[in-house]
Order: structure tokens, then C-alpha cells, then sequence
């Protein structure tokens, strides 16, 4: 028995004589099924036609991709440390040289992942790095796949990994939905790695905030606003998704502002009311329906 390799978004099943009927990745609305239907890759069938793509992005940040490109095209990162670093997201396949390519920089002391859709093969490479604990947050446990003893599953808002580099769950794509904040990247003015909790744009100018990325939905205001109000703490001037070219060298954390001004322009959202509003809201409301009932149609005095 071996795993099998959902062909179209790369996420692995346990092991099993024959494959899934059906991904469950695929089958949500976020997702999709191709018009030829559901297929599935072996690992072996994998490896004999693809290899691990290794990709310096900057001093201490590992890209790892697979070539040719398979299924959604994503690529890891490996935030190196010679006390073992912090691998993001997950790729269907890590071969011999990917491996050899971390184990040189000092190993992986913690995977973790930014939504269900860039899992990829994460316990099989947790195998293969040693047994690496792989942490996913609670909220969206309901996706894991694959059981295994490797997997953390963990409730905080915020997850330590160690060295500077913090987990920050948000939601939005995913009730899960997270991004990595590296305050040493890109030169020590901060990095955030964030799958596509924030989606980089073409251009590398702009994000955006989907609920489903292939289906083109956007998350509602008050998600987009959680999301970058969790990032707006943070020292950052660049960000990097979950693509090769999917990155912002500089300036991100204005290019996060512009984004969500430009998007509720375009909608027409001013924000939501604040509590003193909503209570005024709400009165008049009640007075509206009082006076509705009584019968000579007079409402009673709201109190200040």
C-alpha cells in the first residue's frame, strides 16, 4: 500500500490498495473537480516524472517547488537554522536532492502550513525529514487527511516555532487560514510567508483576499480587515505566497494598506459601525416597531 496524490490540488490520502473515490479538497466549492474527472498520481508515478525544483529566494529562505509544474504549482519554504528551521507548506514530492538541500542547511524542526490547499505530501516529507512535528490549527483539523502521530494540532491564535518566527492564525480562506512572520527576512526588515491568506497579485504590487482562489470569490470585508489588522503589528517589507513568482520584494506592508482601501472602494464598504452606532441603530429601530403597534401610532421617548 502507499498513499495517493490527488492530481489536481496535490494533496496526499493515506495509504490505501486502491485510491479514493473522491478528494475532498476538490469537492469543496473552493476547490474544483476537472471536467475529466477525479485522478489520482502514486508517489512512484510522481517521482518518475517530476523533481524537486530548489530555489535560493534570500539569504536563509529556501524555495522548493516541483518541476515540471504539478497540479496547482505551489512551492515551500524553508526558513533555514542551524539548530534545524521552519518548512511552509507543503509540496506533493521532496526527492533525494530536496532533502539533501535541507539536511545541508541544518534540518527542520517544524513544519507548518498555511490552508488545507498546500498540504501537499506533508506527512510523507515529514517521514523523510525525520518525523518533523507538522502543526495545523484546530479550525481546521476537519481537513487532515491523513491522521498521523507527526500531526500537532493546536488552538492558539499565535504558535511560537522558535527563534523569531511565529505562526499567526486569521482565518479567512480557511477557518485556519495562517501566515509565518520571519522577523529576519529580507534583510532584517521582516518577512511574512503567507500561502494565500494574503494573495500576491501579478506585478508583485498588490494583494488581494479570496474565499475560493479558482472560483474568483472574495472574502467579505470583515475577514479582509481581520487579516491585515493581524498583520499590521508586525514589522514586514515583504511578503511571499505560496508561488515562485507570487512575492512582494518591497514595500509589502504599504501594498497590504493600498489593497484593502482599493477593494472596499471598489464595493463600496466604509467599514462596519461602532458600538455606539449599532445601540443608536438598534433603538430606532425598536421605537420604529413600537410606534407601529401602539394606537394613536406615537412612540415612547428613548432614553439618552
Amino acid at each position: 500500500m502507499h498513499p495517493w496524490i490527488c492530481k489536481t490540488c496535490c494533496n496526499e490520502s493515506p495509504p490505501s490498495e486502491s485510491p479514493p473515490e473522491a478528494c475532498p479538497i476538490c469537492s469543496d466549492p473552493r476547490q474544483y473537480v476537472p471536467p475529466t474527472g477525479q485522478a489520482w498520481l502514486s508517489p512512484e508515478a510522481l517521482a518518475g516524472a517530476h523533481k524537486s525544483d530548489i530555489r535560493q529566494e534570500e539569504l536563509g529562505l529556501l524555495g522548493i517547488g516541483v518541476s515540471p509544474q504539478v497540479g496547482i504549482g505551489q512551492r515551500a519554504l524553508l526558513i533555514e537554522h542551524p539548530e534545524g528551521g521552519v518548512l511552509w507548506d507543503g509540496v506533493p514530492l521532496l526527492d533525494d536532492g530536496a532533502i539533501e538541500a535541507i539536511r545541508a542547511r541544518g534540518g527542520v524542526r517544524a513544519m507548518a502550513l498555511s490552508h488545507p490547499h498546500l498540504y501537499g505530501a506533508a506527512v510523507t516529507n515529514s517521514i523523510k525529514l525525520g518525523n518533523v512535528p507538522i502543526y495545523i490549527p484546530e479550525a481546521d483539523r476537519a481537513w487532515i487527511a491523513w491522521p498521523h502521530k507527526n500531526i500537532r494540532v493546536f488552538r492558539e491564535k499565535e504558535l511560537d516555532l522558535g527563534h523569531g518566527v511565529r505562526l499567526h492564525v486569521t482565518g479567512g480562506h480557511f477557518d485556519g487560514s495562517a501566515f509565518l512572520h520571519w522577523p529576519q527576512g529580507a534583510g532584517g526588515r521582516g518577512a511574512l510567508l503567507t500561502g494565500d491568506t494574503l494573495f500576491v497579485t501579478p506585478g508583485q504590487q498588490w494583494v488581494t483576499f479570496l474565499w475560493s482562489t479558482p472560483n474568483y470569490v472574495q472574502l467579505p470585508p470583515r475577514d479582509i480587515e481581520r487579516i491585515v489588522a493581524a498583520a499590521e503589528g508586525l514589522d514586514y517589507d515583504r511578503i511571499y505566497s505560496g508561488w515562485w513568482d507570487a512575492k512582494i520584494p518591497a514595500g509589502a506592508k504599504a501594498a497590504v494598506a493600498r489593497s484593502m482601501a482599493r477593494i472596499f472602494e471598489k464595493i463600496g464598504y466604509t467599514g462596519a459601525p461602532a458600538p455606539a452606532t449599532r445601540r443608536r441603530q438598534r433603538a430606532s429601530a425598536t421605537i420604529a416597531h413600537t410606534a407601529s403597534t401602539m394606537p394613536n401610532g406615537q412612540a415612547p421617548e428613548a432614553n439618552p
